[in-house]
């Protein structure tokens, strides 16, 4: 039987990118009918304001716009993340790395052996350019760059709703994506255990013949109806609740070209800068820090009174769907599983998963079987691989502050891979080749940055004297670039107040 009609449940980011991914797919086959179905009874969780380079190969192909993208949705330039003590305070006092967007070595030269040699000298931030890009505050993009074209590489940060709004928009307007209101309450099953009805709070019954579940933190069809187990990796990643709050921007504040993510006793706290104002969110783990405590020290961040700070609260249940492909519906965003977004890997699972469904989606109920095998594997691996990149980040620190730094470096908290690989790096640096999967989403040039940012040892190698003239030489060329990029870059503020001024004078014409 061929599958005419598809269900999106649940809006939000991760329903509206997989509105786009399916119409964009499907949109030549008059025969398919792909409706997003969403509850006026559900909040949308709508604090993932930051993601990756990936997200601009999605967008161009929804036909979304930059200007569109940046305008709409209050965003900003992201190059990076600036990690801020993340090592021990009392060995290297205040302290901080980028994990920059832009390749290590960018003029092809492998400088990560020449750096572990003289590791003293620098900070590994400089085998690229991007981390002085930042801290001089620069746009990634030459006033005259076109559409998702940037003399550096770069994400955004946006507001979230007003992302899903504009996808909302663009997968209604180009793909023809149907949009309902219902609260699903339950479903109706038929004799192979495929979902045939979907029943709502009013008791109608929808049918269709393939869905999808976006519905969040609730995953309706997938756990709910499905009953497909979750696996929890809350004994790797301990973080588990996260309080938001949104803060005003002064209209004459520098706005920052990355992400700020600052570590904790207990985890850490975000800070995105959008045009209108900032997104921040306190992490942390309850197992190792009091509410109280956590309210106290984010309220101590943002500079306001305790008394008068009522942040968000949002629980995280850290980990994933044993399968996220299950008879003939697919999981997607927080319905197939969650990890702190400290890499923004929330949008960036949601936005890979879509598009490899899209890609495979099967055309008839028969052809389910051919394609849930190889999703469920593939999703499987990406999800464990990004809880190693997470991991990472605290396994490999020197702090000893608290017992939650402590219990993060303990070895049965650590996977068996991300301890192999570990075990590899301190023979010798990362390469492409220890990343053999295409489904790495995080591979050997993140891995440089976040364990050379953060001071892990390698053992030294033995270089030709060519081999040191090339790297010096590379360093030399990047310090001439930074010297020069005033000259050639501008103000982050500046180019996008230069987008809102030339659009403005467009529109008055």
């Amino acid at each position: 039987m061929k599958i005419k009609r598809i269900a999106i449940i649940g809006g939000g980011t991760a329903g509206w990118l997989a509105a786009n991914h399916l119409g964009a797919e499907l949109c030549h086959d008059p025969e398919i009918e792909i409706t997003l179905i969403e509850s006026l009874d559900v909040p949308t969780i709508g604090v993932g304001e930051g993601s990756v380079p990936y997200l601009a190969k999605g967008l161009k192909r929804f036909g979304i716009s930059e200007a569109e993208l940046l305008l709409a949705c209050d965003a900003t330039f992201k190059q990076g993340i600036k990690f801020v003590n993340w090592l021990d305070k009392n060995v290297h006092g205040d302290n901080h790395y980028y994990h920059a967007f832009d390749a290590p070595y960018p003029a092809g030269i492998d400088v990560s052996s020449y750096w572990v040699s003289h590791a003293s000298q620098r900070p590994f931030d400089d085998v690229g350019i991007q981390a002085r890009i930042c801290d001089l505050g620069l746009s990634p993009k030459l006033k005259g760059s076109g559409d998702y074209d940037g003399a550096l590489s770069y994400a955004y940060h946006f507001n979230a709703l007003k992302f899903a709004g504009l996808l909302a928009k663009n997968a209604q307007k180009k793909f023809n994506v149907k949009h309902q209101f219902a609260t699903i309450v339950g479903v109706e099953r038929d004799q192979f255990g495929l979902i045939s009805h979907l029943i709502t709070a009013d008791n109608s019954s929808l049918a269709f013949d393939f869905y999808v579940d976006c519905s969040g933190f609730s995953s309706i069809l997938i756990d709910k109806a499905l009953k497909v187990p979750f696996e929890s990796k809350s004994s790797e990643l301990l973080t588990d609740t996260v309080l938001v709050q949104q803060v005003p921007l002064n209209v004459r504040e520098n706005i920052n070209p990355y992400t700020t993510a600052t570590a904790h006793k207990a985890g850490w706290i975000w800070d995105i800068p959008l045009t209108t104002r900032r997104g921040t969110g306190f992490v942390y783990s309850s197992r190792h820090m009091s509410d109280e405590e956590a309210l106290t020290l984010y309220a101590d961040y943002l500079q306001v009174d305790k008394v008068q700070f009522k942040p968000r609260k949002i629980p995280m249940e850290i980990g994933y769907r044993k399968e996220f492909w299950h008879k003939n519906c697919v999981a997607l965003g927080l319905a197939q599983g969650f990890v702190e977004p400290l890499e923004a890997t929330s949008i960036l699972v949601s936005d890979f998963s879509a598009e490899l469904l899209a890609r495979h989606f099967p055309r008839t109920i028969e052809d389910i079987s051919v394609s849930t095998s190889y999703y469920n594997s593939v999703i499987t691996y990406v999800w464990e691989r990004v809880v190693d990149f997470i991991k990472l980040h605290y396994c490999i620190s020197d702090r000893k502050d608290s017992s939650f730094w402590l219990d993060n470096q303990k070895e049965d908290t650590i996977s068996f891979e991300l301890k192999q690989r570990l075990a590899r790096f301190k023979l010798r640096p990362p390469h492409q080749s220890d990343f053999f999967s295409r489904f790495d989403l995080f591979d050997h040039k993140n891995f440089l940055y976040v364990l050379y940012g953060m001071k892990f040892k390698t053992n030294h190698s033995v270089l030709s004297r060519q081999e040191i003239k090339h790297c010096e030489t590379l360093f030399s060329d990047n310090d001439l670039l930074v010297g020069r990029a005033e000259t050639l870059l501008l103000n982050h503020r500046e180019w996008l107040e230069g987008l809102m001024r030339a659009v403005e004078g467009k529109t008055l014409k």
